[in-house]
């Protein structure tokens, strides 16, 4: 049944389907806050307590965790657009706002936020389904230009899987190499580079596997992308044995071409307290982080336009 109580501090909205709730924090930033399967949560744990947000502060300030969503950039950047130059705050505005509820029910719930950056409002939907194997989270994006001239943007689903030493990454074979974005330490070379995978060599020449997790003394932090990607090359997968689960997160190429993996394992953030343990699988209309970067993937939408995009993340019960 559909709950509107507390989460810490923090009012919440919960869907249900069968042994299987997702969270909802409206007001900071529309996160999805946790994915519980029976008592195993399927998302990064907070690194630090829920709290207020502004428009200047960085990601690592505040609980960098959970499901965000980055729009319009994910790095920190300005860009020159119709109605003069815009600054865009690290990881996008859409975290550090209000959302405002649409619809809710027993299995779904829409919110909508909107950019103080650029004039861009993001509508989500998601529908929580049972299936034979386990769960479906369905989930529907509408963003529309609301202002007056054409503005640049790029989107990824910022969703930080928690992950333990032995989970596996694994995505289509046809997908060998992944573009650098950045390292930890260089370890993997520098940004831009291109990498093998899943086994890459490190800069000190010895190999690694990427796909398979490591644990939190590795102090591991890398993202890379993969893409464009063609229809056939439309998932990837965590495998979490230990946890009992499979997640499957199924995207269109055709409207976000690029995946982003970022693999964290003890690497981030680089200030001192709790680092992040996770996988992020990260559906993307850019094969960059930051929007003042450009090339054949850059987009403008024209005022009064809307543009529409699926994701859906399957999660299958597994024997450990």
């Amino acid at each position: 049944m559909l709950e509107a109580s507390k989460f810490g501090s923090e009012e919440k909205v919960v869907i249900r389907a069968g042994g299987c709730s997702v969270t909802f924090l409206p007001k900071l930033g529309g996160k999805i806050a946790s994915i519980l399967v029976g008592d195993h949560e399927l998302l990064q744990a907070p690194l630090a307590p829920y709290g207020p947000r502004t428009r200047t502060m960085s990601f690592d300030e505040g609980d960098a965790s959970g499901w965000d969503e980055c729009l319009p950039s994910v790095a920190g950047c300005t860009v020159e657009t119709a109605a003069g130059p815009a600054s865009v705050p690290d990881h996008g505005d859409l975290w550090r706002v209000a959302w405002q509820p649409l619809a809710t029910s027993e299995t779904s719930a829409s919110f909508r936020g909107e950019c103080f950056s650029l004039p861009l409002a993001l509508e989500r939907t998601v529908t929580l389904t049972e299936t034979a194997k386990g769960w479906q989270l369905k989930v529907d994006y509408k963003m529309t230009n609301t202002g007056e001239t054409a503005a640049p943007w790029s989107w990824c689903a910022h969703t930080s899987y928690a992950a333990e030493a032995g989970d596996r990454i694994v995505l289509p074979a046809s997908i060998n190499t992944l573009r650098l974005e950045g390292s930890g330490g260089g370890r993997l070379g520098k940004g831009g580079d291109q990498v093998s995978w899943p086994v890459a060599t490190l800069v000190n020449g010895s190999k690694t596997d990427l796909s398979v997790a490591q644990g939190p003394e590795s102090g591991i932090g890398d993202k890379l992308f993969a893409g464009p990607l063609s229809a056939a090359e439309n998932w990837c997968v965590l495998e979490r044995p230990r946890a009992g689960v499979r997640i499957k997160v199924g995207f269109d190429p055709a409207a976000t071409p690029y995946l982003g993996v970022w693999i964290c394992y003890g690497g981030w953030p680089d200030r001192p307290g709790t680092k992040q343990a996770c996988v992020a699988l990260e559906p993307s209309t850019a094969p960059v982080d930051s929007l003042a970067k450009t090339g054949p993937w850059s987009l403008d939408l024209a005022p009064g336009k809307s543009f529409f995009w699926p994701m859906v993340v399957e999660i299958e019960s597994i024997q450990g």
